[in-house]
């Protein structure tokens, strides 16, 4: 299914880009937030799209060369290279070529534009679906107010669909329950996939629970899940960034060290502060997929799609991985979660940050 080429859209392209076609900003008051003909040149292979306020384009791939340009959040781009720089940095020498010059990969995140067939068999107590487009604008409707818009979801977030109904553009929207507010918004039908139970299924079920043991590397950014003496997942990570003033709760951003067991699964948490805003500066994290907390304060593992700079500390604490590896991780940790629980308590997987 495409998009309608006649829904509504106003395609603002950076100038910079301009010239090749290859860069796309979203506008604010779309429903659909940019142009799908950047996933089709024939040059590209793949399409990031810009997780922060600003990111800097170089002449080469190195932070020490000369700036060529500068690109805004949410900013899709049609990717012509990947590849591992010889000039660093050490930590994640990874770098994308574009017509204009070079982007390190630490706030790209791959997307995929795959736009889905309305479902309408939700059952009783929600049904888990995945956003597959870059972005969708959720929206409020309000009594006094109407439609209004509400968080920007992105591509890989996982949400809790609780009805689906005609939206404001006359066409299918989903309804979707914030695990953390508690209060519902819609996204148009189109941009969201129902996961599957099959898809949640616990791995290595048969495995007794207390061979089941990670070990998180500080010094390595690195996660390793054993069971009994075997290795069966090994990968970087993003930990915690220690704080070098007191935090307003006093919880450190640095993730703890010691040992720790699960204790907690969600498959979706809306992490940040929690407010109503439509502002996508905003430290709001919604529909955050994949989440293992294994501390007190909150600290988990969970998927990650607001960056990809992995091997350097970059989170408040958590564990940041990569989307695929958090939800493999998820189902790999106990305690078991069934598919239609929206969380899961127990005495899990043994995990030790060193």
């Amino acid at each position: 299914m495409t998009p309608d080429p006649l829904s509504r859209r106003e395609f603002l392209k950076i100038s910079a880009a301009a010239v090749g076609g290859l860069a796309f900003r979203p506008h604010l008051g779309d429903y659909d937030l940019y142009d799908p003909a950047v996933f089709n040149h024939p040059l590209g292979l793949g399409v990031v799209r810009v997780t922060v306020s600003e990111v800097k384009v170089y002449k080469e791939p190195s932070y020490s060369s000369d700036e060529v340009g500068r690109l805004s959040r949410d900013t899709l781009l049609a990717v012509h290279e990947r590849l591992v720089s010889p000039y660093g940095p050490q930590f994640n020498p990874r770098w994308y070529r574009i017509p204009e010059g070079y982007i390190h990969t630490a706030y790209l995140q791959p997307v995929q534009d795959q736009p889905q067939t309305p479902n309408y068999s939700i059952p009783e107590g929600g049904q888990l679906a995945e956003i597959m487009v870059p972005a969708t604008q959720s929206l409020r409707n309000t009594k006094f107010y109407g439609w209004e818009n509400l968080y920007r979801l992105y591509y890989g977030s996982v949400h809790w669909v609780t009805d689906i109904d005609s939206g404001p553009d006359g066409e299918m929207w989903y309804e979707i329950t914030d695990d953390l507010l508690k209060l519902p918004y819609w996204i148009s039908a189109r941009h969201a996939r129902f996961i599957s139970p099959e898809e949640l299924t616990p791995l290595a079920a048969d495995v007794p629970p207390h061979e089941k043991r990670v070990t998180v590397s500080i010094k390595h950014q690195s996660l390793t899940a054993f069971e009994g003496g075997e290795v069966v997942l090994h990968t970087e990570i993003a930990t915690g960034i220690p704080n070098l003033l007191p935090t307003s709760n006093g919880v450190s951003t640095a993730t703890p060290r010691g040992r720790f067991n699960v204790h907690l699964k969600v498959p979706v948490r809306h992490m940040g502060d929690g407010k109503l805003t439509a502002d996508i500066q905003a430290y709001e994290l919604p529909g955050v997929p994949w989440v293992s907390f294994f501390e007190d304060t909150g600290v988990a593992f969970h998927g990650t799609y607001w960056h990809d700079n992995y091997g350097n500390e970059m989170s408040h604490g958590c564990v940041n991985m990569r989307l695929d590896e958090a939800k493999w991780l998820y189902r790999w940790l106990t305690p078991v979660i069934e598919p239609q629980q929206w969380y899961r308590a127990g005495f899990g997987t043994q995990v030790d940050v060193v």
